[in-house]
Order: C-alpha cells, then structure tokens, then sequence
C-alpha cells in the first residue's frame, strides 16, 4: 500500500504534495526537516492522505496534482476528503 500526502504550512497556507509507503516515517522526517522541500516551510500540518494500491499509483497520482498547480484544486481535494482518480 501507498500513500498520496498534502502537508499545509502553519505560517504561511502553502500545500505540499508527496507520496510515501510509510506515512508515519515520512511525516517524521518533514517533522523533523530531514526533508530539503519542506524544511523552509515552518511547521506542518496533515490536511490530507489518501491511501493507493501500490507507490506507482500514488506517485502517478502525486504528478498529476502537482502539474496542476492549482491552489483552489488543492483546497478542495482537502475539503473533500478525498482524490477523484477516474472520470
């Protein structure tokens, strides 16, 4: 199983997008700013995850959110609750 992951920063609002097999560890490291994308985005929050069949769906699924760079997409997936993969 896999993970799609958006994180929100507390000072500023901006999202992040990753994927991950093990979610808890991952959230650990952008905790902890072992991670170089999000280390300068003060602290974190989990406002979304998402759980997939495999890493190669997730990471598919990633890219796609991230190429739309829409922040108001984004916003709804967070809303929603959920990442609408088909139709």
């Amino acid at each position: 199983m896999a993970w799609v992951y958006i994180l929100k920063s507390v000072v500023d609002g901006r999202f992040y997008i990753g994927s991950t097999t093990d979610l808890e560890r991952r959230l650990k490291q952008h905790s902890q700013h072992h991670t170089q994308s999000t280390a300068r985005m003060g602290s974190l929050t989990l406002a979304f995850s998402q759980e997939f069949p495999s890493i190669e769906i997730a990471r598919k699924v990633e890219s796609r959110l991230k190429k739309l760079k829409r922040r108001d997409y984004i916003e709804k997936i967070v809303e929603d609750g959920y990442i609408r993969t088909e139709g």
